[in-house]
């Protein structure tokens, strides 16, 4: 199920999936799956484990190949595409390195194997690490294991980065410097990335795009900007009487606003509503109330606002 309109016409450059399923003997990790990444923005999958993030980041970068449906970049089929690969680059959760290879012996690698691959560019990034690049990476942490597959991984210039659960196994301080390099890259127009996690709070600073993937097909994806500007949480104190404020009403309007649950603690009423910023304020005002509040929702408060609305658990959902 998608909310997407997928007979809208195309933009140039973006990654399209339609209706891409892919079975492992008698496990389907991904059933009819839809869904339209376009250059510039950073796309968020969200999933528990086995939901089927890896499968779909695999399909998209062309390793697997699906069992019905497809997915074109910049409206070539993938599968099997060389000229269109070398735009891609999948960062997978389990690292391949070669045996008692170092970061050297992988650049010499990356670099034939990518015609956009950038020594300025591994250079800068190899300073910036600070990684033994004459080293043996086996005999690296986990965490430096991740950084050397970012740093070869952004060497090589792609258009798409797809990153499985790449932030796991970063120190806090690494975590936020690699977040920051991929806004960079975003920010000059060079690399979209597609970040796959089962923590929806790893993902909240840093997306435009949330996709919430769930037994093999996503259930929707939103853009954050709209999800947020979107549902508010309001806390009111009234001065008196049980007013119904299950429907609030837009001054001056016939319009009412949908009040998606709410309860009362004490004296402090806690809405979750939908509507505009303005129209929420002023539907709240009118109740004359003796203090009354807009507090953001946090990315995982809003999907689960969602998610009950379409009969969903979401906490169940990811874990």
């Amino acid at each position: 199920m998608n909310e997407q309109n997928y007979n809208a016409p195309r933009t140039p450059g973006e990654i399209v999936i339609t209706d891409v399923s892919k079975t492992f003997g008698t496990v389907r990790s991904l059933d009819a799956v839809s869904a339209t990444i376009r250059q510039g923005s950073i796309f968020g999958l969200i999933g528990s484990n086995g939901a089927g993030k890896s499968t779909l980041l695999r399909v998209m970068a062309g390793i697997y190949r699906p069992d019905s449906g497809s997915v074109t970049y910049d409206g070539e089929d993938i599968w099997e595409n060389t000229a269109r690969k070398q735009d891609i680059v999948y960062l997978s959760d389990d690292q391949f390195f070669f045996a008692h290879g170092t970061i050297a012996d992988m650049a010499d690698y990356y670099r034939t194997m990518y015609i956009n691959w950038s020594d300025d560019k591994y250079d800068r990034l190899r300073a910036v690490f600070n990684l033994e690049t004459d080293r043996k990476i086996s005999t690296f942490s986990k965490g430096m294991q991740k950084q050397a597959s970012v740093l070869l991984a952004l060497s090589c210039c792609p258009k798409y980065l797809l990153c499985d659960e790449t932030f796991d196994g970063l120190d806090p301080v690494m975590r936020q410097f690699v977040k920051r390099l991929l806004a960079e890259e975003v920010a000059d127009g060079t690399m979209t990335p597609v970040i796959a996690s089962h923590n929806m709070r790893e993902l909240e600073d840093i997306c435009d795009h949330i996709g919430l993937l769930h037994k093999g097909g996503i259930l929707f994806d939103r853009e954050v900007d709209a999800m947020k500007t979107s549902i508010h949480k309001l806390q009111l104190v009234l001065t008196a009487g049980e007013p119904d404020i299950s429907a609030l009403r837009v001054p001056g309007t016939e319009k009412n606003l949908h009040v998606v649950s709410y309860k009362k603690s004490g004296s402090i009423y806690n809405l979750i509503v939908r509507g505009e910023r303005e129209e929420v304020e002023a539907a709240a005002d009118a109740l004359n109330p003796v203090f009354r509040e807009l507090v953001p929702l946090t990315l995982e408060e809003i999907f689960i606002c969602e998610m009950e609305e379409k009969g969903y658990d979401f906490n169940a959902i990811v874990g």
